[in-house]
C-alpha cells in the first residue's frame, strides 16, 4: 500500500486565506473563473439545483436530473503558463465559502505516483489514489442528506496517465491505467459523491476520447490579448506612477512581434516580467520608471508554446 504522502502532493484545506489571494491574483480569466465556480459548486452539490428548480418553477425539473447524472469531472485545458494549475490549486476556496463548507479539501495526485510502467503499478496508484479520497467523504452527508464536507482530486499533466487507448505505440501497463482511471471516475458518479475531479493538460486532444466525453465542461485557456496583459500590468504595477499609455506600449511589445510568434503567458508576466523590473530597479537603488517598463517589454523573451521548437 502507497502512503498518502507518496500518492499525493500539498493537500490543502479550504477555507484558506492564502488560497483565496492566489485566485484574486489570477487577472485576466474572470470569465473562467467566474464560471469554474459555479459549475463545480453544483457538480460537487447538485442539491442547490433542487433549490433552485423548485423555487423558479415549483417543481424538480427533467433538466435538472440530466444535469445531476454528469460526472463531477472538468478539464482545464491549454498553453503553459495560462494559469491553468493555480486556478485548479486556489480555485476549492471560493467553492467551499460558495456552498457554505467547513472543509473542502485538495489532493492533488503526486507525479511520483504516475507509477514506473512497472506491471500493475499505474493502476494500482490510481485505484488507491481515488479510495483514499472516497474514504475522506464517506461521512460527508449527514442524516438529511446535507453536504457538511466535500473534495477535490486534481491530476495535473493529466495527458500523461489519461492518455488515448487509441495510440498504437501505447503501453498495454498504460491502458489499464487510463482503463483504471475510467472506471473510478464512473463510480464517483454512480455513488453521487461529493468530489471534484480536475484534470490539467497542454494537449487536450492526446486525452482518451472516453475521458474528454464525461467532462462535464472543458475550459481552454489561451495566451493573453494586448487587453489583458495590459489589465494585468495596470493591476501588477499600480503605485509605481507609470501611466497608462506606456503600460498599453508596454502590453503590445510583450506580445508577438512576428508571424508565427508568441505573446507573454500569465506566468511569464506575473513571475518573469514583473519580478526581474523590480529587481532590477532594487539593484539600481531607484524607482521602476516608464522608460525601465518599456526598455525590459522590448527586450523580454516570453516562454514557448508546449510542443514549439526553440529555434
Amino acid at each position: 500500500m502507497t502512503s498518502n504522502s507518496d500518492l499525493f502532493g500539498n493537500v490543502i484545506e479550504y477555507p484558506d486565506n492564502a488560497a483565496s489571494e492566489r485566485f484574486s491574483a489570477l487577472v485576466g480569466i474572470d470569465h473562467i473563473k467566474e464560471r469554474l465556480v459555479i459549475e463545480a459548486s453544483v457538480l460537487i452539490n447538485p442539491q442547490v439545483l433542487e433549490e433552485w428548480s423548485a423555487e423558479h418553477h415549483g417543481l424538480s425539473l427533467d433538466a435538472v436530473r440530466a444535469v445531476k447524472q454528469r460526472a463531477a469531472l472538468i478539464v482545464l485545458a491549454g498553453d503553459v503558463g495560462t494559469g491553468k494549475t493555480e486556478l485548479a490549486e486556489s480555485v476549492g476556496d471560493p467553492i467551499a465559502r460558495s456552498l457554505g463548507l467547513p472543509v473542502l479539501t485538495l489532493y492533488p495526485l503526486s507525479l511520483s505516483a504516475r507509477g514506473r510502467g512497472l506491471v500493475g503499478e499505474m493502476t494500482t496508484l490510481i485505484t488507491q489514489a481515488f479510495e483514499h479520497v472516497r474514504s475522506s467523504v464517506q461521512t460527508a452527508r449527514d442524516d438529511k442528506g446535507r453536504i457538511r464536507n466535500a473534495a477535490i482530486l486534481l491530476i495535473d499533466e493529466a495527458d500523461a496517465i489519461a492518455q488515448s487507448r487509441e495510440l498504437s505505440q501505447m503501453h498495454h501497463e498504460d491502458r489499464a491505467g487510463v482503463n483504471a482511471l475510467i472506471r473510478a471516475i464512473d463510480s464517483f458518479r454512480r455513488d453521487q459523491l461529493p468530489v471534484l475531479i480536475v484534470l490539467c493538460t497542454n494537449r487536450s486532444d492526446a486525452l482518451d476520447p472516453a475521458i474528454a466525453r464525461r467532462a462535464a465542461h472543458v475550459f481552454t485557456f489561451a495566451r493573453p490579448t494586448a487587453e489583458q496583459r495590459e489589465h494585468v500590468l495596470s493591476k501588477i504595477l499600480a503605485g509605481t506612477g507609470i501611466g497608462a499609455e506606456a503600460i498599453a506600449k508596454a502590453a503590445l511589445l510583450l506580445g508577438p512581434q512576428d508571424e508565427p510568434g508568441w505573446g507573454a503567458t500569465y506566468s511569464d508576466l506575473r513571475q518573469r516580467f514583473v519580478p526581474d523590473l523590480v529587481i532590477d530597479a532594487y539593484a539600481s537603488n531607484s524607482a521602476i520608471t516608464e522608460t525601465a517598463l518599456l526598455k525590459a517589454a522590448e527586450s523580454f523573451v516570453a516562454t514557448r508554446p508546449f510542443g514549439t521548437s526553440d529555434v
